[in-house]
């Protein structure tokens, strides 16, 4: 009881803030900006004027940790292996392409810059799967510090607000149509948000087929979760190399939230959840990842940011350039532009 105590004044903080976040995202003339950039950004603010090490500590830990994988769980619920036959294959070409040129050019342009391997592929997950949604799946599996969510997710906010005036321009200067467009927009654009407001700035078409094409790759997040919780595994074995014998166990591969995430993957591909019953745990999911991120923000000062300088940014910007120049190539080999 005593520790159930102890986190709530912080959480509540948290779901203020989620609330606070969610009013703003709602009121804004498009959808400019997602919920968990405007929490983000708000903690960190908060972040420089109250003490976070006190009264607000546990609660504040406990959202940005074990609410923050409970939100990933439900996550699971929402996305459906079906949703993949159902956009085709056009959209599965493209991806491999922009997917392998973030997590692979990704690495050595990070190692270039000196960016840690964690907030290196933290940028290039939300750059190529789905902006905050992947950078929180990803971030507990490889144990990142809440500085290195923040970054990422301050690299792929800032290019989603440049694509989002500059994307449907450059679509009509080349001629795209809406299906060429939306495919453009779905794979190079990386929160759902901006993948929106991009896509029906277009044209009603291109943003139906936008938002398939964005589900259809957050379905990535699958595999690339269980591929990042192997490779932190074995760093974890090489370091604990001559401490202590290292067992291999199904938990320390997939820990407990990912394991729950797959189930809830497979129920829904199975048809157990009824389409409104999948609505309303994607919207929990949701809020408490806002939630989640608010907590980060209050867990992350500016002065540390600063720290890492300006090369996480450009590492977001190169590898978001990249993205979009492989993905428009992918689709005129393909004959679609």
């Amino acid at each position: 009881m005593k520790k159930i105590k102890s986190i709530i004044p912080g959480f509540v903080l948290a779901i203020f803030i989620a609330i606070i976040a969610k009013l703003i995202e709602s009121i804004l003339p498009m959808h400019l900006i997602g919920g968990s950039v405007i929490a983000l950004f708000i903690g960190m603010f908060l972040n420089n004027y109250i003490n976070t090490e006190g009264l607000l500590k546990d609660g504040i830990k406990f959202t940005s940790k074990r609410l923050l994988k409970f939100a990933i769980i439900l996550l699971g619920a929402s996305l459906n292996i079906k949703m993949v036959l159902n956009v085709g294959r056009l959209s599965i070409y493209v991806m491999v392409f922009t997917l392998a040129t973030c997590f692979g050019l990704g690495h050595f342009i990070g190692k270039a810059l000196g960016i840690n391997w964690k907030m290196s592929n933290l940028i290039s997950a939300g750059t190529g799967i789905c902006g905050g949604s992947a950078i929180a799946a990803i971030a507990p599996v490889i144990d990142a510090e809440d500085t290195d969510v923040a970054y990422a997710m301050s690299a792929t906010f800032l290019f989603d607000m440049l694509m989002i005036v500059l994307f449907p321009i450059m679509g009509k200067a080349l001629g795209l149509s809406d299906i060429a467009y939306g495919l453009w927009t779905g794979t190079a654009v990386n929160d759902t948000s901006s993948v929106v407001a991009a896509g029906f700035a277009y044209s009603e078409a291109a943003g139906d087929f936008a938002v398939m094409v964005k589900l259809t790759r957050t379905l990535s997040i699958i595999p690339t979760v269980i591929i990042f919780s192997l490779i932190n595994n074995q760093i974890k074995k090489k370091e604990g190399a001559g401490k202590e014998s290292h067992k291999l166990s199904i938990t320390s591969i997939l820990p407990y939230f990912i394991l729950g995430f797959l189930i809830m993957v497979g129920l829904n591909s199975a048809g157990v959840f009824r389409p409104e019953t999948s609505d309303l745990l994607k919207n929990i999911s949701k809020f408490l990842m806002v939630a989640a991120l608010a907590a980060i923000g209050l867990n992350t000062k500016f002065n540390e940011m600063k720290k890492s300088g300006i090369n996480p940014m450009i590492h977001g910007f190169v590898i978001s350039l990249l993205v979009v120049i492989v993905a428009i190539s992918v689709e005129y080999f393909m004959g679609l532009v």
